[in-house]
Formats: C-alpha cells, structure tokens, sequence
C-alpha cells in the first residue's frame, strides 16, 4: 500500500476542503399564501405548484396524525 510521500501541511488541507462549507438554502414564496418554500416543489402549507393544487393538504394531515396516533409520537 503506497504511503503519502510528504505531510499536507493546514494551509492546503484547508484549501482542498474548502468548498465543504454549508451553503445556504434558496427559498422562493409561494404564489397563493407567500410561505417560504423550496423551489420546484409544491408547497407544504397550502400544496399549490405554479398556481395549481398539487397536493390536498387536509387528508395529508390527516393521514400524518393517524400514522403517529399508534406510536405516540403525536404532540398533546
């Protein structure tokens, strides 16, 4: 097995792992209610996707609070 043949010195470790810092998130507003969402990507509050209904909200929680109603994992 080959081993390194000198030491990489702090300055060009922190130079190779440079771009391995967070980025932020991008957030657009949603066209009907304005809540931050992530592009391309329904809306989790209201589940419009370019002005139309994606996503009926009301049975998706309401599928959310009977999944966790076994478990107890649902907030009192």
């Amino acid at each position: 097995m080959g081993l390194p043949a000198k030491r990489r010195t702090t300055t060009s470790k922190k130079q190779r792992a440079s771009h391995f810092a967070l980025k932020k998130v991008a957030l657009a507003t949603c066209e009907k209610c304005g809540a931050k969402t992530t592009p391309h990507q329904a809306c989790k509050k209201c589940g419009t996707y370019k002005g139309k209904t994606i996503e009926n909200v009301a049975k998706r929680t309401a599928r959310l609070v009977r999944s966790h109603k076994g478990s107890g994992k649902a907030s009192k």
